[in-house]
């Protein structure tokens, strides 16, 4: 019979401070602490950790406000105070670390700065470097990409990414011979990933 390991908040702690994102360290913790070590015996942890990712991923997503900041300090605050067990209240700590980091504010200005949060992130094609070979269109099972592949000595029409149908599954970067595709902050300058 195989032992399954418990998952401890130290080492969902420290998985989480890997991730480049404020809001990702945020709601990675708090989904693997709903998945595992958080018993669900005290009232204000369980809903709080609940609650907590709800606003997370509100954030994460680009749907994010004031109001979700304010509401994840008080989740801290009433965690720390009332839960039951260090678990609880160690994620507490980590919560109220974590919102006092401006990253919160930008992506409710709506950037990422570490270019993790996909809601804040597109890919565009170059057109200057465009060559229209046609090689993003063929790899795309999306039908994201939209354009004409160039004849000799015709021009074709310039390739586009259309931003709704793109799931951001980067194949369209990895056959570009050109480099003519970037991964862009909707409101910054592109990021190498």
């Amino acid at each position: 019979m195989t032992e399954i390991k418990e998952l401890k908040v130290e080492d969902i702690k420290k998985a989480a401070e890997e991730k480049k994102c404020r809001v990702q360290q945020g709601l990675y913790y708090i989904t693997e602490f709903l998945a595992g070590p958080m018993c669900g015996r005290c009232f204000p942890c369980a809903f709080g950790s609940y609650e907590a990712k709800l606003r997370l991923l509100s954030i994460a997503d680009g749907k994010g406000t004031e109001n979700d900041i304010a509401a994840l300090k008080l989740i801290a605050e009433e965690m720390a105070e009332a839960s039951m067990c260090k678990k609880g209240k160690d994620t507490a700590a980590f919560i109220a670390a974590l919102v006092t980091d401006g990253a919160f504010a930008e992506h409710i200005a709506g950037t990422c700065a570490s270019g993790q949060c996909s809601a804040f992130m597109e890919y565009r094609i170059v057109a200057d470097n465009c060559t229209a070979c046609g090689k993003c269109k063929e790899v795309c099972t999306h039908n994201a990409v939209f354009g004409e592949k160039g004849k000799p000595f015709v021009q074709g029409y310039p390739f586009e990414i259309r931003r709704k149908k793109c799931t951001q599954c980067g194949e369209c970067i990895a056959v570009c011979p050109e480099k003519a595709i970037i991964f862009i902050g909707k409101t910054s300058e592109p990021v190498h990933t």
